[in-house]
């Protein structure tokens, strides 16, 4: 079994759409865990503020099949794939992490670990003493930095 994480994200109809997807992640992996929802402005564009939830899960999928179980829920919530990758959306569904595995043609671990408060905070809150396969640092450590770095623009919220 790979241990994985997944982030949720969502700028539309955010509660709904973040409930049905954890609903569909649970029908398709196991040992589901999810972190509280992190609010943050839209990255890259105007628009509504994202809910982000990191999700902890386990599965005995390869990588090609774990993306393609995403891919195939958020085509059922609608997700329009012709839409510029800066845009609103319902719902995107982001493989971060498939144990240590470094590929880069499936982009893990996921390059917004580093760039995107709304990944990191939820992943560091689900695996504090995770550690970064390529930084070799822990999510803990690896935020600290960014919240020095950058504006902590991220808001939680209570999961309901």
């Amino acid at each position: 079994m790979a241990n994985i994480h997944i982030n949720i994200g969502s700028n539309q109809n955010r509660k709904h759409n973040i409930r049905q997807a954890i609903e569909g992640l649970r029908m398709n992996f196991f040992d589901i865990e999810c972190s509280d929802i992190f609010e943050s402005v839209a990255a890259g564009f105007d628009g509504k503020n994202f809910y982000n939830v990191g999700v902890n899960a386990t599965t005995d999928l390869i990588i090609a099949d774990v993306i393609s179980v995403l891919h195939t829920l958020e085509d059922q919530q609608g997700r329009d794939r012709l839409q510029p990758k800066f845009s609103s959306r319902g719902i995107d569904l982001d493989l971060v992490l498939y144990d240590e595995v470094i590929d880069k043609k499936n982009n893990l671990p996921r390059d917004d670990i580093l760039k995107y408060n709304f990944v990191l905070a939820p992943l560091t809150q689900l695996s504090p003493q995770g550690v970064h396969p390529l930084k070799k640092k822990t999510y803990t450590q690896l935020n600290a930095t960014m919240e020095a770095l950058q504006s902590y623009n991220i808001e939680i919220l209570n999961k309901d």
